[in-house]
């Protein structure tokens, strides 16, 4: 009977793990809707401000014409990392830090080997810090707390911050690696480059003429530094929604298992309670036949 005993624990503590999972998926899946909603609204505003940075680069230079868009040799570098500060999310978190690593030694493996030049990360998130750390690469700071309130204004500092940095020449490329949230449970790794900004293709034509109020060199300094900051925004929801869909995946995945696991205890618990009550027949058979022949 201690074996049944065994057997009845284990599926009560598992009948126990299904309903935290169940609950947390349900919570993630709440979480991943308003996380949606928010980037929903952001990316067509993301998208029409750099289509006003195209049409400026008709009149006016962009690249390498702007504090934020100086083309430098590169010997300083700078990697934000955007992970997350909790687990159970399946692989968001290692994956997101490995392709980190595996990229800086690829891309900058000249700058790592060259004591003239930096290549440090700038850490958002408690899981990318620990990975980041243990490899020993330099981290200049660690920002685990930007996710208990992510809010605009908090992350304009930290954009401003960035932007003084590369302004002031500490760095010559600051680059983003984070997870790009498509659909719920699917996200892309991605690496994109910050700073310096510069868009695709400056067009050379000469269009018709149009009055700018305020002047066109005004509009450029002002509209580059706000595109920046509500980008930087938009990659930090893009990274929570994506941390979102894959903690309900995960924890989706963990509920099924658990239910077949449900499932294979409970039929080994009958095996083993109708091996034992066959048995305990058994042995008042056997103990009335002795009798009788008695």
């Amino acid at each position: 009977m201690a074996n049944l005993r065994d057997i009845r624990s284990r599926i009560t503590s598992v009948k126990s793990t299904k309903q935290i999972t169940s609950a947390m998926k349900m919570v993630a899946a709440a979480k991943l809707k308003k996380s949606q909603d928010r980037i929903n609204f952001i990316r067509p505003y993301i998208e029409k401000m750099y289509g006003i940075i195209e049409d400026l680069s008709e009149h006016v230079t962009i690249n390498s014409n702007t504090a934020y868009s100086e083309k430098r040799e590169i010997k300083n570098v700078l990697i934000i990392l955007i992970t997350s500060n909790r687990g159970l999310c399946g692989a968001f978190n290692s994956n997101i830090s490995r392709m980190a690593v595996k990229f800086i030694e690829e891309k900058y493996s000249n700058q790592l080997k060259s004591e003239e030049s930096k290549t440090d990360f700038y850490c958002f998130g408690k899981k990318g810090y620990e990975f980041i750390k243990k490899n020993n690469f330099e981290i200049i700071e660690n920002n685990n707390q930007i996710f208990d309130e992510l809010s605009y204004e908090n992350i304009s500092n930290i954009a401003n911050k960035l932007m003084l940095l590369f302004k002031e020449k500490q760095y010559d490329c600051i680059e983003l690696i984070y997870n790009n949230f498509k659909v719920a449970g699917i996200s892309v790794l991605k690496d994109e480059v910050y700073l310096p900004f510069l868009i695709d293709k400056e067009k050379p034509e000469f269009p018709a003429e149009h009055i700018f109020e305020p002047e066109l060199e005004y509009i450029r300094e002002m509209i580059i530094p706000d595109y920046l900051k509500t980008k930087l925004f938009s990659i930090f929801l893009d990274s929570i929604a994506a941390e979102h869909g894959a903690r309900m995946t995960a924890m989706h995945q963990a509920t099924d298992n658990a239910t077949g696991l449900i499932k294979e205890l409970t039929l080994e618990y009958n095996k083993a309670r109708q091996a034992a009550i066959t048995k305990e027949i058994l042995e008042i058979t056997s103990g009335a036949e002795a009798l009788r022949s008695d």
